[in-house]
């Protein structure tokens, strides 16, 4: 344990702010990295969202925080893809602003926060109204805030078009003297810089690398046989959502090529993108004849059971038994994916998006890599990988401890008390 370095009366209890806590998608996974680190320092963390899974006592719930709500989603088929927003939900965003900032003040006032951390909230606009009560909270109480911005709304083609780029310009993120930005790629840096003067640092996700998963345990021994494998048959995971810029046609393309008895597996549904994404890929699977596994339902952040009483398993346990990662996305605000295989020390092919290859790779990582299709020498390296035993511990190793140096909780900790010593100075005896 780090010794405290900040005045208790000025930094004790800081609050994250978000649409949802829960699952396992990026945000939500980062945010708990960054609570842990956080409390490792002495710090208390508290939370508001649309979607929670922690402790009650340490959070609050606002459903109209939730981008799925009617509510909202109602807000964002107006605002988005067209030019013309009606007045009506110029009316419902203001009438939700003002909703969720008492729900803010709320949550300030309840668990005496001295710091805000906005995962995302400040960043793309799932919630319009969300950010602009954040924005104007910060410019009313110059709060200190860190604006923590996994992507943006220029980044995503469906927020090009739109009746909202006053909100956006104002919210999405704005530019406020109390806030720190906080992006996790460098294209995010520069491209934030280039398009609104705001300077930003950069924090990589991170996995907690100094603490090695342990063996696989009991709970999920028999994995393998309820996602359907036989005996010897190659299990691949395609550890992420069924959507576009994930590009899993190459997983399947990869399985295919492959020549042996293998099956893909993937994780995650769709989630709010959509199912026509998820069609396209059962039918190209079908027509390449490769049995695919779609395991969400028996999936979660967690293990449990489900409403008809079958075991569920965690992303953990898939990754404890899979053979092979693929992660092919064309786009990606980092990668926790990547970050993940590595942690469960399984050989990984990756497309060569553009975040990977500038600050990723850069690092020396061994990989199957591609450029957007499957190649006759990423088929015959993939089996390599997979029949040499000796040759895959040697790079699973290689690339924990390259990951262990650039992107542990270690790399976390040192940034974020940069961070914190900038808001709030050094504790002085």
């Amino acid at each position: 344990m780090r010794p405290k370095l900040y005045r208790r009366e000025q930094l004790e209890n800081v609050g994250f702010i978000s649409t949802r806590f829960y699952g396992t998608d990026g945000v939500s996974l980062e945010t708990q990295k960054w609570a842990h680190v956080l409390e490792d320092m002495g710090l208390k963390c508290y939370y508001l969202a649309g979607q929670l899974d922690v402790e009650k006592s340490r959070s609050v719930l606002e459903p109209l925080a939730d981008f799925r709500h009617a509510e909202i989603d109602e807000i964002n088929k107006a605002c988005f893809g067209t030019s013309l927003r009606p007045r009506a939900i110029t009316q419902k965003i203001h009438t939700i602003k003002r909703h969720l900032k008492d729900a803010i003040y709320g949550f300030i006032d309840k668990f005496d926060l001295q710091l805000l951390i906005a995962e995302n909230s400040l960043s793309i606009p799932m919630n319009i109204p969300l950010g602009l009560a954040l924005t104007e909270i910060i410019s009313e109480t110059g709060i200190k805030t860190i604006a923590h911005h996994h992507d943006f709304f220029w980044e995503r083609k469906r927020f090009l078009v739109n009746s909202a780029w006053e909100y956006l310009n104002m919210s999405f993120p704005p530019h406020l003297d109390p806030i720190k930005h906080v992006v996790i790629n460098s294209s995010g840096a520069n491209q934030l810089a280039l398009r609104t003067g705001i300077s930003s640092v950069l924090v990589p996700n991170v996995m907690d690398y100094e603490n090695p998963p342990g063996p696989a345990d009991d709970y999920a021994a028999d994995i393998r046989e309820v996602l359907g494998f036989k005996d010897g048959e190659i299990f691949i995971l395609q550890p992420t959502r069924i959507v576009k810029r994930k590009g899993i046609e190459h997983a399947i393309e990869l399985t295919h090529l492959l020549g042996k008895e293998a099956k893909l597996v993937i994780s995650h549904a769709s989630g709010d993108e959509g199912d026509s994404y998820c069609t396209r890929v059962r039918s190209y699977a079908e027509t390449l004849k490769v049995e695919l596994v779609l395991a969400s339902d028996i999936v979660n952040h967690q293990r449990g059971k489900t409403p008809d009483g079958r075991k569920v398993y965690s992303l953990s346990d898939l990754y404890q038994y899979a053979d092979l990662v693929t992660f092919c996305s064309s786009y990606e605000g980092f990668g926790n994916a990547f970050l993940e295989a590595l942690y469960y020390k399984k050989p990984l092919l990756v497309n060569n998006y553009s975040v990977y290859t500038f600050d990723i790779k850069t690092k020396g990582f061994r990989t199957i890599e591609i450029d957007d299709f499957i190649t006759r020498e990423a088929v015959d390296y993939t089996r390599k990988i997979l029949f040499d035993k000796d040759l895959r511990q040697e790079i699973v190793e290689h690339n924990y401890d390259l990951a262990q140096r650039y992107f542990s909780y270690s790399v976390l900790h040192e940034k974020l008390d940069a961070i914190l010593r900038n808001l709030f100075g050094i504790f002085s005896a």
